[in-house]
Parts: structure tokens; C-alpha cells; sequence
């Protein structure tokens, strides 16, 4: 992965073949398809809507991510304890294990991918989702969310998780 300056500091423009994330700081962020095939990015899905969750996973698949995909945070925790992600993408609301409890059960395991959590949520007015969220310093997307935002969070996560394993 190459981080390049932002856009308006006389960068030239990437290729067209070369896909291109920008963060909000400008900062883009581009892989190369050949990066991308060698080592796909492997997202947990925690997500308890069986529409949104096949339409999510089938999209970042074709964006060229790895894709597990789970209903509830018991299937969650025993995805994390089986295998490693670069990405959680965690539902707040959901039957058996809601996203508050996983993320406290991670936590407890597996603590090193605590910052790689992105919360999701439909309530955005919850004060018990809101009052977690900032209690562990969370990065959320409020549904319905723009692929694009998604793709930027994503980015996000993997940009942050790189600057603190420097």
C-alpha cells in the first residue's frame, strides 16, 4: 500500500487502473490491483438483516475484500477467536450478543483489534448505542450509509491500525 500527499500539493493523478481511496484529510490511498489479489482484506460482517447483510457482503467482496459474515455477536466471537481481521464492521443492535456486549467480549480476547471496529447503526438518537460509542472512542456509520462512506471508513481503520503497529 503507497500513501501519497493530498491531492493538492501537485500530485500527479493515479492511473486509471489503480484504485483510489481519498481520506478526508485529502490523503489518498491508492493499492494496486497485484496488492490487492496478493493479500485481501479480510472483513468480519456482524450484521442481523439478511437483506443488508447479502448486499454488503456481496459489495465489498467485489470491491475486493475477503468477507466473513455473521448474524449475531455469539457468531462473531467465535469467528474472532478462530481467525484474524483487518476490519470489524459491527451491528449495534442484534439478537443474542448486541454490538456492545461483542465488542466487550473482543476486548477481553482479542484486544489488539478493538481499533479496527467500525459500529453501524440505525438509531441514531439511542442514548445507550451513543453514550457506548463515545465511551470507547468508536468510529460509526449511521444506516443508511454511502457506499463511499463505507469505503472511507474501511481505509480509515487500515490507515490507523498501520500507524500503531509503527
Amino acid at each position: 500500500m503507497e500513501i501519497l500527499k493530498p491531492a493538492n500539493m501537485s500530485q500527479t493523478a493515479p492511473a486509471p487502473e489503480i484504485a483510489a481511496n481519498v481520506l478526508p484529510s485529502g490523503i489518498r490511498i491508492h493499492e494496486s490491483p497485484e496488492s490487492v489479489a496478493s493479500h485481501a482484506k479480510k472483513v468480519l460482517l456482524l450484521e442481523d438483516d439478511p437483506a443488508f447483510k447479502e448486499i454488503m457482503t456481496d459489495f465489498l467482496k467485489e470491491t475486493g475484500f475477503e468477507v466473513v459474515a455473521v448474524v449475531n455477536g455469539v457468531e462473531g466471537v467465535h469467528q474472532v477467536l478462530a481467525s484474524d481481521f483487518e476490519v470489524i464492521l459491527c451491528d449495534m443492535m442484534m439478537p443474542t450478543l448486541p454490538g456492545d456486549m461483542f465488542f466487550r467480549a473482543v476486548e477481553r480476547m482479542r484486544p489488539h483489534l478493538c481499533d479496527r471496529f467500525v459500529f453501524m447503526t440505525g438509531h441514531r438518537g439511542n442514548a445507550k448505542v451513543n453514550d457506548f460509542i463515545k465511551s470507547v472512542n468508536g468510529t460509526i456509520l449511521t444506516k443508511p450509509f454511502h457506499v463511499d462512506d463505507l469505503l472511507e471508513m474501511i481505509a480509515f481503520i487500515n490507515v490507523r491500525t498501520m500507524l500503531l503497529a509503527a
